[in-house]
């Protein structure tokens, strides 16, 4: 079989066009004579043909026709075609008009009649495969039931038509009674009830072609499982994952999206500003700054001590003209204290710091210094620069924390909290976990899938809040466009995921149940179970996904010198000691066997 190539594809398109023009030509004349073209003509026929036939190959290129293959092939090109034949029954008159002498006697409505003519041969011609494409049924490869009778749906048969994925389908289904009984490219919608039974007749496929909230995919999903399919597909178009037919995700059934995301509101407290974000290039940091790109910052400055994460948050915005790249430890007082001098900026979100928690428990030294003296430094200079408004990102693990990590955000948030001068308004922001992030479980358990090994659970019980990325980190643009300074945020995640149920969910996902699942104890530090973040006692803002919970008010002069005794710990015993000096709900779980 011969292999369809672009040259070839061109070469055959330009063969049978100049055949059509040819015969379009004596066709016209047929027509306009009856079918007896009288002898005196036959000149006037050959030369005009001759032109028309240039004139027409290459107005027919200049329109880029011979670009587009056979699928592409639509409406579009046919009004350029239609275009293309008039534009050239006009240029040929021209030169009839200028050279009448050499076609006499000739026909002037044949002109018209040879236009209308190639651009019905030439569209036909195109057209012609991608007509049997739409009544051929594909027939190769696994059997599919398509959900949803949607614009998606024309797609995802389309495609399947043509090839694109090993699958084709066997009927389409939707949940929407004004829908059932109606015709989808020749397919009778039936209702979604149906579905058992194109299970009992050995369909295991499934495609998706509705837009639903992660919730109601999640429903969905779970519904199509207990029915027994294994094999659950779902297709998105161009803005959405731009990847066509594909597996649905962990991230797509953990997700949820908050209903009170307030565009408008963090577009009027980031817009026109000077924003500073510290840990630029993690995972919050990260999605922090596209977020204030977003939304109008005048100039952002990302602080990264990362030299490859600074590069990647600059790639992933597209080198902005707004950024301003700063290579810096915030650590390094001296050093930082010229960025903030030479910018000034108006907002600084503070997202830096050392999270993962084993580690943060194997270097308590270096975890402290990092966490606290990095956050008093935020602060000190922003108020030493009178730098507006300071947000701190925090966790979940500042509740009652049983780890080092948790320990030191818990004294951030202290310090953070009683800082507040009346030119420098300085909150907290604290949620859970984030889908996809560096030290989520999730990355560690697609790598251990794909490498066949079993998944690798702490303990049965343990559970986790979890929330997109994204909506995490508007959520906390918008706490703090209606903060006023002193407050503590607390995001909703929603309802905790217990991490097995997780685990057995991906496995089911990938089809690999087989992995199994082995537990191999807490890490050093870990807790069992996250604490609520919400508290009966928080008072609800104006936004139903952000509450403001109650934080102890501290002395900040004694603050400041256990903090400075805190820093000048010799060893880990001392560390422990003196971070429980300020935290004294903290209770340090080791985990150590």
């Amino acid at each position: 079989m011969i292999r369809a190539t672009k040259r070839r594809r061109i070469a055959f398109f330009l063969l049978c066009d100049t055949l059509i023009f040819a015969f379009s030509i004596y066709f016209a004349f047929l027509l306009r004579f009856s079918g007896d073209i009288p002898e005196i003509f036959i000149p006037g026929m050959i030369y005009s043909g001759a032109i028309l036939l240039v004139i027409k190959i290459a107005m027919l290129w200049a329109f880029q026709i011979y670009r587009v293959p056979w699928r592409f092939f639509g409406l579009n090109e046919s009004r350029k075609i239609t275009l293309a034949c008039l534009l050239c029954a006009g240029i040929f008159f021209g030169i009839f008009l200028s050279y009448e002498e050499i076609f006499a006697p000739f026909p002037r409505s044949v002109i018209i009649i040879d236009a209308l003519l190639s651009a019905i041969m030439v569209g036909s011609l195109r057209i012609s495969k991608r007509a049997l494409m739409d009544f051929k049924k594909a027939k190769n490869g696994k059997p599919c039931v398509i959900i949803g009778s949607t614009s998606k749906t024309l797609q995802i048969l389309k495609g399947l038509k043509s090839g694109y994925a090993n699958y084709y389908a066997v009927g389409i289904v939707d949940g929407r009674k004004d829908l059932v009984g109606t015709y989808c490219d020749g397919y009778q919608v039936g209702h979604k009830d149906e579905l058992k039974s194109y299970m009992e007749d050995g369909v295991k496929s499934v495609i998706i072609a509705l837009k639903l909230m992660p919730n109601e995919l999640k429903e969905l999903y779970d519904e199509l499982d207990t029915l027994g399919f294994k094999d659950i597909k779902i297709f998105s178009l161009i803005g959405q994952k731009n990847e066509g037919i594909t597996d649905i995700s962990i991230e797509d059934l953990l997700a949820r999206k908050p209903k009170d995301l307030d565009s408008a509101a963090v577009e009027s407290f980031i817009g026109g500003k000077v924003v500073m974000v510290t840990g630029a290039g993690g995972t919050i940091g990260s999605e922090i700054c596209k977020q204030c790109l977003k939304f109008g910052a005048r100039e952002l400055i990302m602080v990264e001590h990362s030299e490859y994460n600074l590069y990647q948050i600059n790639e992933a915005t597209n080198a902005d003209e707004r950024n301003r790249l700063v290579m810096l430890n915030i650590t390094h007082i001296n050093e930082f204290d010229f960025v903030f001098s030479k910018f000034r900026p108006d907002i600084v979100i503070h997202a830096a710091a050392y999270k993962h928690v084993p580690l943060c428990e194997f270097n308590p030294l270096i975890a402290v210094q990092n966490n606290i003296m990095g956050t008093k430094n935020v602060i000190d200079l922003a108020k030493k620069y009178e730098t507006k408004k300071v947000v701190l990102i925090s966790t979940d693990k500042a509740v009652r924390p049983t780890n080092i990590m948790g320990a030191t955000k818990r004294v951030c948030e202290l310090y953070a909290l009683n800082s507040n001068t009346s030119s420098t308004e300085i909150v907290a922001v604290r949620f859970g976990n984030v889908l996809g992030s560096s030290g989520s479980v999730i990355p560690k358990f697609k790598a251990q899938i794909a490498a066949n090994e079993p998944l690798s659970v702490t303990h049965p019980d343990i559970t986790r809040y979890f929330m997109l990325v994204s909506e995490a980190c508007q959520l906390v643009l918008q706490a703090a466009s209606i903060a006023s300074g002193g407050e503590l945020f607390v995001l909703n995640m929603g309802e905790p995921v217990r991490i097995a149920d997780m685990a057995k969910r991906m496995l089911r996902l990938s089809n690999k149940e087989h992995l199994g699942i082995k537990f191999v104890g807490l890490r050093p530090g870990e807790k069992l179970y996250e604490e609520l973040l919400i508290d009966p006692n928080d008072v609800a803002t104006k936004f139903e996904s952000i509450f403001v919970t109650k934080s102890q008010p501290y002395d900040i002069d004694l603050l400041n010198s256990q903090i400075s005794d805190l820093l000048q710990s010799q060893n880990d015993a001392e560390v422990e000691q003196r971070l429980k000096l300020i935290v004294p709900e903290f209770n340090h779980n080791k985990n150590r066997n």
